[in-house]
């Protein structure tokens, strides 16, 4: 009984062993099972579908033997790293005035499909990863395909209608998309500039880019024309800064091609900025020894940076621009051009260009000399970082957009440094034909320009309100607090205005020539038609026309009607409206008015009669073009003309 007892005791002892073993691997199995199910939950396969619409963000082939690397996502002004130190001026305001909430946190996954858990310190974040920089497009750059927006179903502007995206963006963006995103630009520098030799141990440079519902393939075609302009040494990284965008495209998409694009980082805003605090935001995430502020819609020419750089190299106090070429709005030509200008402004503070003057032509030692400008555009302009942080960076008080080009010159020209036009750097920029409504804030340009009055010209502020009433109404109404900026003018120990006027610009103050004197000036617009007049440049000065195009504000649309009875194009005495068998051409200013063909009568009731003949400028439209032509005065509706402003004294 016992030996049964022991046997039965062993063969239960022998069974719970193999049972257990069974459960452990059964157990093992369902381990293994839950891991791959994490696995695969937590790393998907990457997917090219974007959750915009049907857009399917580009695909990027490696070529053999090159790299691409992306390092971990940057926390964004927690803290400055050992090598960005900047010396601000005991006193100033901080770098930023933007409170910590301001910026969206956001990760970009890279096509590895890593992931980073690190979280934001301060509710900042960095979307885009830099990647290490290849020391040349030949030694092993990867090239993306490049894929424009696909045009939906009816795009594409047939002839004669309005061209698609005019309303939303102020140019044809049906045919930008159609516009490679890296053409080549014509040559147009200098010759003296192809000689140029520039030092290896140039400053570097960080590009700083704000937009709001930039057009996708304006935008990119920016990036793409600077990465591959800019020498891989001088170029230290390129900024975007998204300053609330709505449009479908520059969210996911957008992220996700720019996670593949070397040294480009994109910063995203919870908050509408505008483009002056965008830009600041952008310079305190720089890293560059020079800030390049570029909008978002230029394309550079070969060689535009080193010219830059090498200035800044020299001359650290100093604020600089490249000269601003024309992209067509409508056809995206590159038009280059012919002479040289500087920036200027009236007393309403309203940018103008106007040809080099004489007397700063004399002291230029050759043809690409820097042009001392009283101030310049802000397309594009660049300036040692350090420089613009100690002396107050851009105005953040300032609201959207507008006049910080003007407060940054004049700021710049009377606490000590020098404000130039670099003629070997050339950067094309789109004028657009008009403003669309997401960007119009005229209420917010005037508060600016008030700001600027109040800061900056002392006494002088009262020209600023006779020639605009509406500002002075502002001022009144909300007297503006300007005590940081007036405490960081007398910190900086700035000039006053009137050494300005004696040592900048003395053309603002001087009494005009009678023959310079306008009575009307700005756009030239023909109420039959709805277009305005357009000078359109020829090869040689004797091939320019005057033709009808939509209304925008380039420079060629800018014509001036003086006590002289003169129509000139722009300010400066280079072309007027002359006639040629009937048709009204571009001629050089005669200097003797009294026998020429450029004598006119701008009339109250609208029409321009041309005193020679006695008949009147009639908007003739034809197949191709609409021309100004001479014909008998009869009142109609497409010799009716009214220019943009009329320059009658007004009363405070």
């Amino acid at each position: 009984m016992r030996r049964q007892l022991q046997s039965a005791s062993m063969f239960l002892r022998k069974k719970c062993r193999y049972g257990s073993r069974k459960l452990q691997f059964l157990l093992l199995l369902l381990m293994l099972g839950f891991l791959l199910l994490m696995v695969t939950t937590l790393n998907p396969p990457p997917s090219n579908q974007s959750k915009e619409g049907t857009f399917q963000p580009v695909e990027f082939n490696l070529r053999e033997g090159n790299r691409m690397d992306f390092v971990e996502t940057q926390e964004l002004l927690d803290a400055q790293e050992e090598s960005q130190q900047y010396y601000p001026l005991d006193g100033l305001s901080p770098f930023i005035s933007l409170r910590e909430d301001e910026l969206i946190a956001a990760v970009v996954v890279s096509p590895t499909g890593r992931r980073n858990h690190s979280k934001a310190r301060k509710g900042y974040r960095v979307v885009g990863q830099p990647g290490r920089r290849s020391e040349g497009r030949a030694g092993g750059d990867p090239e993306p395909q490049l894929l424009p927006l696909p045009l939906r179903d009816g795009q594409g502007a047939a002839r004669g209608e309005r061209p698609l995206g005019l309303d939303t963006h102020g140019f044809n963006e049906a045919l930008s998309e159609r516009v490679s995103l890296r053409r080549e630009l014509p040559e147009v520098r200098h010759p003296l500039c192809l000689q140029q030799e520039y030092d290896s141990s140039l400053p570097t440079a960080s590009v700083i880019i704000c937009f709001h519902d930039e057009a996708w393939s304006t935008l990119l075609r920016t990036v793409h024309s600077i990465m591959d302009t800019a020498p891989k040494a001088s170029l230290k990284d390129i900024i975007l800064v998204d300053d609330l965008s709505q449009q479908g495209p520059l969210k996911s998409a957008l992220s996700e091609y720019i996670s593949k694009l070397d040294g480009v980082k994109l910063i995203r805003s919870n908050k509408r900025l505008g483009v002056i605090r965008g830009r600041m935001l952008g310079a305190a995430r720089a890293t560059g020894d020079v800030l390049v502020f570029m909008d978002s819609h230029c394309e550079c020419q070969k060689g535009w940076l080193e010219p830059l750089l090498a200035r800044l190299s020299s001359n650290r106090n100093s604020v600089i621009s490249p000269v601003i070429d024309v992209i067509d709005w409508k056809t995206f030509q590159y038009y280059h051009s012919v002479g040289l200008h500087r920036g200027v402004f009236d007393w309403k503070l309203d940018f103008h260009w106007e040809p080099v003057p004489e007397h700063e032509e004399k002291v230029r030692q050759s043809p690409i000399s820097p042009i001392r400008s009283p101030v310049v555009a802000g397309a594009v302009v660049a300036m040692d970082r350090h420089y613009f942080q100690n002396t107050g960076a851009y105005d953040s008080d300032m609201a959207m957009w507008g006049a910080e080009n003007l407060e940054l010159s004049i700021r710049t020209w009377l606490c000590g440094g020098s404000v130039e036009i670099i003629p070997c750097s050339r950067v094309g920029h789109v004028y657009r034909n008009h403003f669309p409504r997401a960007f119009s804030y005229e209420d917010a340009i005037v508060r600016n320009k008030i700001r600027i009055a109040e800061t900056w010209l002392g006494s002088f502020k009262e020209n600023f309100y006779k020639h605009d009433p509406v500002a002075f109404l502002i001022s009144k109404a909300e007297k503006p607090d300007c005590s940081e900026r007036l405490q960081l003018q007398k910190r900086l120990g700035c000039r006053n205005f009137r050494w300005f006027l004696s040592n900048v610009y003395p053309e603002l103050s001087q009494p005009k020539d009678p023959k310079d004197t306008p009575k009307f000036s700005g756009k030239l617009y023909n109420t039959g038609v709805g277009f305005c007049a357009d000078y359109r440049p020829g090869r040689a000065s004797a091939e320019g026309s005057i033709e009808l195009s939509p209304c925008s504000d380039s420079l060629t649309q800018n014509f001036e009607y003086n006590s002289m009875k003169e129509i000139r194009l722009g300010s400066a005495p280079l072309f007027c409206f002359d006639v040629r068998h009937g048709k009204v051409i571009p001629q050089n200013c005669t200097k003797d008015p009294d026998k020429s063909q450029q004598q006119w009568d701008v009339q109250e009731n609208g029409m321009i009669v041309h005193i020679p003949s006695g008949k009147c400028i009639e908007a003739e439209k034809s197949e191709d073009e609409m021309d100004l032509v001479l014909c008998v005065c009869n009142k109609n509706a497409n010799q009716m003309w009214q220019f943009e402003h009329s320059h009658v004294l007004r009363q405070r």
